[in-house]
């Protein structure tokens, strides 16, 4: 019989740890089954086992890694680096570079993960400078893969076209699609509108030299549209959409509650109305769609929100063990060895941004 597929989980990231966590294994079960997965938790396992038990999980296919030392939320990444060595985060990213584990998973600080990452498992090719952190986007076409979302301040011209290649290869693996369209997030949609590198990027992809679906520049209005499949942009305008959105689904959802509360006929029009609100909620609910990938790395890594609750969790889960079981490394590995072929490694228009993480 083929060997499970082990998913390692820093079990003591994110705001909650251990509860949210292994509640959040219990929820990926029950939504997906266990057939061939096994489970890594790594952490204090006192802490582990004692959520292990309350949530009635089968202890054959949980194995836990104890370790006392935890890397902060507020930690910064050079600090990480240098003295996360043996901690939760640590040792479940090492899980994967030692061939113990086929993905990981975490909610802990995110420039640490980024960059403990990094320096444990290398790039997965060396054209490529920093991984990209990937958000699935509700739209009202489905679901529109954007990055990157936090890990690059800035990005180059090249930078963005490996956006392209690893958000197509992505989006491929995780969602289903065979020929995604890929767009470049940009404040017009005419040739001229933007900065340098942005023109420089979609003049590239526009020649089609990689064999990519291009569609061109989009708008920020474009996201929610669902008008492309992958939108590219860096990280600093990314993770500004991103947070803009989810606090925005807060607030309408909000409003809506309120909306509906406010008297006895909106009551009632209320529980009428009852399924179609829930499934509109389920629509635009930030934990329904977590977990973003960290793209570009020699192995799988993806981030959950800190804040997420157990269903969260899951969902992040699940992105994991679907690139875990696809192809998605070797897709962009092909893609990446045309690049050279159309921009040279030191026609990059800037240096590493290393110092530059959220």
């Amino acid at each position: 019989m083929p060997s499970p597929i082990v998913i390692s989980l820093d079990a003591m990231g994110g705001d909650h740890g251990p509860p949210v966590v292994v509640g959040g294994v219990r929820e990926f079960i029950r939504r997906h089954g266990a057939e061939g997965l096994h489970f890594q938790l790594h952490g204090d396992e006192a802490a582990i086992s004692a959520e292990v038990a309350r949530f009635r999980l089968d202890a054959s296919i949980i194995d836990i890694r104890h370790t006392d030392k935890v890397v902060a939320m507020d930690e910064k990444p050079a600090q990480a680096m240098r003295r996360g060595k043996g901690s939760s985060l640590w040792n479940a990213i090492e899980a994967v570079k030692t061939g113990q584990a086929g993905a990981v998973v975490s909610g802990g600080n995110t420039g640490a993960l980024m960059a403990i990452s990094k320096l444990v498992l290398r790039m997965s090719a060396e054209a490529l400078e920093r991984p990209a952190i990937v958000a699935p986007w509700p739209t009202l076409r489905g679901v529109t893969a954007v990055l990157d979302v936090g890990a690059n301040v800035e990005s180059d011209a090249r930078q963005l076209i490996q956006f392209a290649i690893m958000g197509e290869a992505y989006h491929r693996a995780v969602n289903g699609v065979k020929n995604p369209v890929i767009g470049v997030l940009n404040v017009g949609s005419e040739d001229m509108k933007g900065h340098e590198d942005v023109r420089e990027a979609h003049a590239i992809l526009r020649d089609n030299k990689l064999g990519l679906t291009y569609h061109g520049f989009v708008e920020g209005d474009d996201i929610a549209k669902g008008t492309v499949d992958v939108i590219v942009t860096d990280g600093f305008t990314g993770n500004i959409a991103l947070k803009t959105a989810e606090g925005t689904a807060r607030f309408i959802s909000t409003l809506l509650q309120d909306a509906l509360k406010s008297s006895f006929q909106s009551k009632i029009g209320a529980l009428i109305a009852l399924p179609a609100l829930q499934a509109m909620r389920r629509r635009i609910d930030p934990n329904a769609i977590n977990g973003g990938p960290l793209l570009g790395l020699n192995g799988i890594v993806v981030k959950s929100h800190g804040g997420a609750d157990a269903k969260g969790f899951a969902s992040a889960i699940r992105v994991a063990v679907d690139l875990a079981r696809s192809d998605y490394l070797d897709k962009v590995g092909a893609n990446l060895g045309r690049l050279g072929e159309v921009i040279p490694a030191s026609a990059s228009t800037g240096g590493d941004n290393g110092d530059k993480v959220q």
